[in-house]
């Protein structure tokens, strides 16, 4: 399988080394293992991963630093899988490499046409969105970029929180590191589930991404909006248990205008926000000891824990307990 790895001036050379070191260790976990999926080739490495360049010659990384090439844009050999990883952005968040950006996304668009899988990691779905390979299709993006690219490229619906959203043979990660993620996912969809874990084994990663809202300051998703601004107060701070129709009453509109507006600005239904702005309660109030996971619900609104417990999961996709653990392991080593 052929992977092209897309390098422009002022991409990250780390995720560019990184992203070819975990193809690697996924070939030596196929050759160790050849009862494992037997279908796979073990004749030659399975992965052939290879760093294309507009022309096949060396660019500059963030630091000056040169990359190497190993290919150019008009090379005939296809690819089964290009992916696009993280650049710098300068102060308006835009790729420093404008022109880059454009050739680089005309010969994604033209390779998706071909058939080729197209993946941005991090900053580099910039590039798939300037070829237009996210209109109307999921996507995600690094938390601290969300804004940015939701207001930048309208067609897109990026999707919050989430670490890795696939649809039509396009795939999108956000953070800086997710092409961990990344690479752990394509390897699951080709070489199957337990060549994934051991490879995500071998890499001391999880083989399930966490969800971005972790990391990700509670409100940051409202604060661009008056409307949000408000009713995320009125939810957080003073009734947490509130209804969608109480909340429309207190906004001075109607539920079906509150549905329409939040739709429009965040993409979420005025209940998965007033859910969505609960767990960001509980999020802080998890993070005392003292507070039992019963005191936390009800603070946040909810009369019965296990309504709560299955509305966290489906907000952080994992359980109050493992937050407060993750979080706990996560101070410790801080």
């Amino acid at each position: 399988m052929r992977i092209g790895l897309l390098a422009l001036p002022y991409s990250m050379r780390s995720a560019l080394a990184g992203l070819a070191d975990m193809f690697w260790l996924a070939n030596q976990v196929i050759t160790q293992n050849p009862t494992l999926n037997t279908d796979l080739s073990r004749e030659t490495p399975f992965y052939d991963v290879k760093i294309v360049t507009r022309d096949g010659k060396p660019v500059r990384d963030v630091q000056g630093r040169l990359i190497e090439s190993d290919g150019a844009f008009d090379d005939p050999e296809p690819f089964d899988v290009i992916i696009a990883s993280g650049m710098q952005l300068d102060d308006q968040k835009y790729p420093l490499a404008k022109e880059a950006v454009g050739e680089a996304a005309a010969w994604l668009k033209e390779k998706y046409s071909a058939g080729s899988c197209i993946a941005g990691a991090c900053a580099g779905s910039f590039v798939l969105a300037e070829a237009g390979l996210l209109n109307g299709r999921a996507c995600a993006t690094t938390w601290w970029l969300f804004h940015t690219f939701r207001e930048r490229y309208v067609l897109a619906k990026p999707q919050w929180g989430k670490v890795l959203v696939e649809q039509d043979n396009v795939v999108t990660t956000g953070g800086p590191l997710s092409w961990v993620d990344l690479v752990i996912h394509l390897v699951r969809l080709h070489a199957g589930k337990e060549i994934a874990k051991l490879t995500a084994d071998m890499a001391v990663a999880d083989s399930q991404p966490l969800s971005q809202q972790l990391y990700a300051p509670g409100g940051f998703l409202n604060s661009r909006h008056p409307l949000l601004t408000k009713a995320e107060h009125l939810v957080r701070y003073q009734n947490p248990s509130i209804t969608v129709e109480a909340l429309a009453e207190a906004l001075n509109m109607t539920t079906r205008t509150l549905h329409r507006k939040m739709m429009s600005l965040n993409q979420e239904s005025p209940k998965s926000f007033i859910t969505r702005v609960r767990i960001e309660t509980a999020l802080i109030l998890l993070e005392s000891p003292l507070n039992t996971i019963s005191q936390v619900a009800s603070a946040c609104g909810y009369k019965d824990e296990t309504a709560f417990r299955r509305a966290f999961n489906g907000v952080m996709e994992m359980s109050p307990g493992r937050y407060r653990e993750w979080f706990n392991a996560r101070t410790k080593r801080v």
